[in-house]
This record gives C-alpha cells, sequence and structure tokens, in this order.
C-alpha cells in the first residue's frame, strides 16, 4: 500500500501536466482529441478505489523476505488477491513446459492433434492458407476420421473459434480452409466466427475489408488437447509455425484448467456466428444478432455468458481449496498417498485474465494495473510487445512506480508490417514515433537508468512476443510471468477479446525456465539511446506523425 500510495503522486501530476496544451506539442495533443472521450471514462475508472485497493481487499498476507516467492502450507503468496476476481488453479510444476521456438510449437500442436481422444478446442485471429497451416487441418481430419473407424468410436470434438473479418478476407481464407471438415464431419466439428459488435450499420458498408478488423477482433490465442493447453500470442499461420517469434507455455494433464478454457471458448463461441457447411452463417438459436440485432442487449448477453464462465470456475476453485486445507474430515498428504493418489502438491498458481471491454470486463487490466503499481523499488519489471503502444496507464505507471523497468519491442526491421505495400508500410514508422515520444519522456523525467528500452532484431525474423516477467527485490529469478495475447495498447484493453494467464510459482526450476525464456529473448535486442533515433532506419516522414495520433488506437 505505502508503494502504491507513493506511485499515486506523480502518477497523478504527469496527467495534470498532459492536459497543458503546449507541453506535448501539436502531434500528442491530436492524439488526446482523437480519444478523449473514451479515455476520460477510461481515467475514472483506472484510477478507481477498486485499482487501488484491489490488492487490500484481499486475506491478509504475510510479508515475505526470504526466499522473495515464499508460499505458506496453504499456497499463500503476495499475489493471492487475483483470485478474487478469476479461478485460481493449483498445478505442479512438473506439467508446465516454457517452449521456445516457432518450429517447437507447431510440431507440439500436431503431435498433440494426433493423440487427442475426447477435444481439440483452438481459438485464433485467423488460421492462414498455406502448406503448413493445411498440414495442420490434415491432421485435424486424420484424428477425426481415425475417431470415426475405432473399434470404439471415440467422442471426438473439434471446436475452432476464429474473427469473422479476418478469417473472411479473399477469396481463399480461414473459412475456406475449415469447410471441407465441416462438411465432412457435421456432428463433430464447430467453427465459431466472432464478430465484434462495434462493426454494424454504415460504418461496416463503408469500411475496406483489409481496415474492417480495427474496430475490434477475436484476439485470444487458446490451443486445448484432451486435458493439455497451449497458451500463446501466436496465431494459426505459417510465419508463426517458423520465423515469427512468439511466446507459448504448455500445461500438461490439468483438466481444470482445460474445463475452463473449453467452456470460455464455448462461451465466446456462442455469441459468434456459426459457419454452416455451405459458407454461410447462422446465429445460436436464441442469440442476439452481433451487428444487426440491439448492441446492448447483445453486450449485455455476452457479458453474463462469459461472467458465468468465470464465477462459476471460479467458485469450483475456492470450494476445492476449502476442501484441501481446511476441512478436518479430508485425509492427511501421507494418508492420501497411501490410498494411490500420486499427484503433486501443487507449487505454482495459474490465474486466467480476460479482457473484453467491449462487453465490460476488464479483469486483465485491472490484475496488470495492479502488479505494475505495485512493483517495489528494486523489483525488475521485463516487459515485451510486439506492438509498443501502451495505454496511458500503463505508461503512466511504469515512469510513475518505483520498480526497474526493461521494455523490449520490436525493431522497424522485424515488425510484421515491415515492408508492407501502402499505408500499412509505415505502420513500422509509426511505432517508432511512438516509441521516440516515450523515451523522450523517459529523459525528461530522469529516469533512463531505472526504465531502459530494447529493440529485438534477427535477421530474417519477425517479433510477435509479449507479456512480462516479474522479478521481486532481492532474487535472481521471475516468480510470476503473465504469457497469452495481450498487448497492452490499446486495442488490448480497449477493443478486442483477449487472454492471458498469471503463472506465479515457488518452484526454482520453472523460475529457472522463465528466466531462461526472458534472456534468450533479450539477448537479441540492443539498448535504445538518443542515437538509435538518429539512424536512417529512424527517421519518420512528418504526415506520419501526424496521423499517427490519430490513428495509432486503431493498430
Amino acid at each position: 500500500a505505502r508503494v502504491m500510495a507513493a506511485a499515486a503522486g506523480p502518477v497523478f501530476w504527469r496527467r495534470l501536466l498532459g492536459l497543458l496544451p503546449g507541453r506535448p506539442g501539436l502531434a500528442a495533443l491530436l492524439g488526446r482529441l482523437s480519444d478523449r472521450l473514451g479515455r476520460n471514462q477510461d481515467r475514472r475508472r483506472r484510477r478507481s478505489p477498486w485499482l487501488l485497493l484491489a490488492p487490500l481487499l484481499s486475506p491478509a498476507v504475510p510479508q515475505v523476505t526470504s526466499p522473495p516467492c515464499c508460499l505458506c502450507p496453504e499456497g499463500v503468496h503476495r499475489f493471492q488477491w487475483i483470485r478474487n476476481l478469476v479461478p485460481e488453479f493449483g498445478v505442479s510444476s512438473s506439467h508446465v513446459r516454457v517452449l521456445s521456438s516457432p518450429a517447437e510449437f507447431f510440431e507440439l500442436m500436431k503431435g498433440q492433434i494426433k493423440v487427442a481422444k475426447r477435444r481439440v478446442v483452438m481459438a485464433s485471429l485467423y488460421l492462414g492458407t498455406g502448406p503448413l497451416e493445411q498440414e495442420l487441418v490434415d491432421c485435424l481430419e486424420s484424428a477425426l476420421e481415425k475417431s470415426v473407424q475405432a473399434k470404439f468410436p471415440s467422442d471426438l470434438k473439434v471446436s475452432i473459434l476464429l474473427d469473422f473479418t479476418r478469417g473472411s478476407r479473399g477469396r481463399k481464407n480461414s473459412r475456406t480452409m475449415l469447410l471441407p471438415l465441416l462438411q465432412r464431419f457435421p456432428e463433430q466439428v464447430r467453427v465459431s466466427l466472432f464478430h465484434t459488435p462495434n462493426l454494424r450499420g454504415l460504418l461496416r458498408l463503408l469500411i475496406p475489408e483489409r481496415l474492417n478488423e480495427t474496430i475490434g477482433l477475436q484476439h485470444i490465442k487458446v490451443y486445448l488437447f484432451d486435458n493439455s493447453v497451449i497458451l500463446s500470442g501466436a496465431n494459426l499461420s505459417d510465419s508463426y509455425f517458423t520465423n515469427r517469434q512468439d511466446r507459448y507455455v504448455f500445461l500438461q494433464d490439468c483438466a481444470e484448467i482445460a474445463d475452463f478454457f473449453t467452456e470460455l471458448v464455448d462461451a465466446v463461441g456462442d455469441v459468434s456466428l456459426q459457419l454452416q457447411g455451405d459458407d454461410t452463417v447462422q446465429v445460436v438459436d436464441g442469440m442476439v444478432h452481433p451487428y444487426k440485432g440491439d448492441r446492448a442487449a447483445y453486450c449485455k448477453a455476452a457479458n453474463k455468458r462469459v461472467m458465468d464462465v468465470i464465477n462459476s470456475a471460479r467458485t469450483r476453485q475456492q470450494m476445492l481449496h476449502a476442501q484441501t486445507f481446511h476441512s478436518d474430515s479430508l485425509l492427511t498428504q501421507e494418508d492420501t498417498a497411501a490410498a494411490g493418489d500420486q499427484r503433486p502438491a501443487p507449487d505454482t498458481w495459474i490465474y486466467p485474465l480476460i479482457q473484453m471491454n467491449t462487453f465490460e470486463i476488464q479483469i486483465d487490466e485491472i490484475v496488470t494495473e495492479t502488479l505494475l503499481t505495485e512493483a517495489e523499488r528494486g523489483a525488475k519489471v521485463y516487459l515485451t510487445t510486439g506492438y509498443f503502444n501502451l495505454t496511458q496507464a500503463y505508461m503512466d505507471l511504469v515512469l510513475g512506480t518505483r520498480a526497474e523497468y526493461q521494455i523490449l519491442l520490436a525493431s522497424p526491421e522485424v515488425n510484421g508490417f515491415f515492408g508492407a505495400k501502402g499505408v500499412a508500410g509505415a505502420i513500422p514508422a509509426a511505432y517508432v514515433h511512438i516509441e521516440r515520444q516515450f523515451y523522450s519522456e523517459v529523459c525528461s523525467l530522469g529516469q533512463q537508468e531505472r526504465v531502459q528500452l530494447q529493440e529485438y532484431w534477427r535477421r530474417g525474423w519477425t517479433f510477435h512476443a509479449k507479456g512480462l516477467w516479474l522479478y521481486l527485490a532481492g532474487s535472481s529469478l521471475p516468480c510470476l510471468t503473465l504469457i497469452g495475447s495481450p498487448n497492452f495498447g490499446y486495442r488490448s484493453v480497449h477493443r478486442d477479446l483477449e487472454a492471458q494467464i498469471a503463472i506465479v510459482t515457488e518452484n526454482r526450476a520453472l523460475q529457472q525456465q522463465l528466466h531462461q525464456e526472458q534472456e534468450q529473448l533479450y539477448l537479441r535486442s540492443g539498448v535504445v539511446s538518443s542515437a538509435t533515433f538518429e539512424e536512417p532506419s529512424r527517421q519518420v516522414k512528418l504526415w506520419v506523425k501526424i496521423v499517427t495520433p490519430l490513428i495509432k488506437n486503431f493498430f
């Protein structure tokens, strides 16, 4: 609480200074005008008493000094307050594996599909149309065929959730890739296409196909096979299987977590359009149409459907926790082991963080802001995003709190839009402009030693990794990481559907895995200095500087 109070002062004064018209220059002023109405409301919500009091509303947590992330026998740790918002899943660290490369991610997915017996659930922005994506579809077809022809047919079900606008782009697209599966196995395959309720009416008719996704997307990346889950920021596209660096964590044989994400994808699927065998789409019976029906009614129904999943899982996990630690009638650990239950005691906690601002679900935003607010002097936060475009709230917290920050972002050459045709080709320059503005603010506040920017570069690769690692004061290993789909930008917080998990662990081997993951990413980076922006590749045209504040909330 002392740290949060100390942080509130500089954040508050920076906000007041930011309102003075001459200080940030014309470009930043235009940026404020472009989203002023939404941001004023968001500021009130971000600085609400709930955000500042969230950690204080949790059960009392003892102050821990050595080791920094020690957990008591009841699993109480300094991040226990997160379970007031979402379900808490206790697992053994032996079930958690950090992946490092696109190829490893691709091969693991194919292998898991081949052995799946009950369910394959995949949520992504889109499915690409190349040979590697077709190989993935062929794996699904083989698994379904095997389930039908088996002597004892299994109940294998395949559920795929994609974004409608991105998945429908072009003549050959995600839909045409999946239609053969849907036509051949109509009782076993479900393809749901989420359509944001914000793209409707005249806007939907006028906005070009390549730009309509800027209004809002299904951006969750979850890949689930029976009781095992991969959480990532990677899409189902060839570059994400070969040379586009992302992050991936494999939760093996974690039934309760798999059940939760199955239910979450089902919930979003229920409020999405259902792909039919003739390439048309329909709404689920009784559901409001996302862009033809009443928007408020649709959003209310979607909120209820998703929050029911979160709240019911949270209740289940609380009951399980109470039974495990507080029931006098339960067996001791020795008795349980003797009875044949060999499952290791949990030393790692998984918290699913959901962000769907369109449906007034802001859990990930609350948790992320609270983590940044609580990061004390001496703590280190390694934060990475493929698209450096932090929200004003996140920037305020980075600049106004006491922890040390190392922020990893894509150099222009490894930005996914580098070399793109038309206006999209200017997007890397827009990110450079945003980066330079932020760096200038760091320097003006004299924070260069505490807040450091680093740019990832790797020949022939692009960069899409996002998340953070938290090292508590005095620790050389992280005890918490965030991993999933959010980019910490305006779109992630306000427009898109996002999901990630917070992993809290006391296990040194898993902490070492997370540390090595962080190190491998940061080793391929260079530190940003004032000289960086003098390089020819960092020169930004005037029109890009003028336009960036007006459009930065859309990319």
